[in-house]
């Protein structure tokens, strides 16, 4: 057994695997109780597994345990204390949610994004392009992310 020491929302966290190659998403899910990341395909397809890593939007299921070794990982947990990070509540105003399942990755990858510009349209387009929502509601979650960058929110 493995043991393996990154910051978790801000805090050092210490998670042991048999397999150093355990993805991020696992050691995240079962190891630390950190339910918010979701699996949704386990090959990078969808993102529903997206936290920031070191700042940068990540696939969780993508990235092996001993790649996130000493770094910072951010789930939808650590995002805000409160639930009131300006993706989360732009979210509620457009009425993004319908399921909700892919919503955390979908909030973190706009997250990332705008933590480093006021994005365009297109670049939106291909922040969210990665991202699979079963519900269809697209159209609003294009809206909260647009209506954030017109703001010049940063996250």
């Amino acid at each position: 057994m493995a043991t393996f020491t990154l910051t978790v929302n801000g805090k050092p966290r210490t998670v042991e695997a048999s397999d150093p190659d355990m993805p991020l998403l696992w050691a995240l899910r079962d190891r630390l109780g950190l339910t918010g990341t979701k699996y949704g395909c386990g090959a990078g397809a969808c993102g529903a597994c997206t936290v920031h890593l070191d700042g940068d939007a990540a696939q969780s299921c993508q990235v092996p345990i001993r790649a996130a070794a000493g770094r910072r990982v951010t789930t939808i947990e650590g995002l805000s204390d409160d639930g009131r990070h300006p993706c989360q509540l732009a979210w509620l105003e457009e009425d993004a949610a319908q399921c909700g399942y892919c919503q955390p990755g979908m909030i973190m990858e706009a997250a990332a994004l705008l933590a480093k510009k006021r994005a365009s349209a297109i670049e939106i387009e291909a922040a969210l392009s990665g991202h699979i929502c079963r519900c269809g509601t697209y159209g609003r979650i294009r809206r909260a992310v647009k209506t954030l960058t017109a703001a010049g929110a940063k996250s």
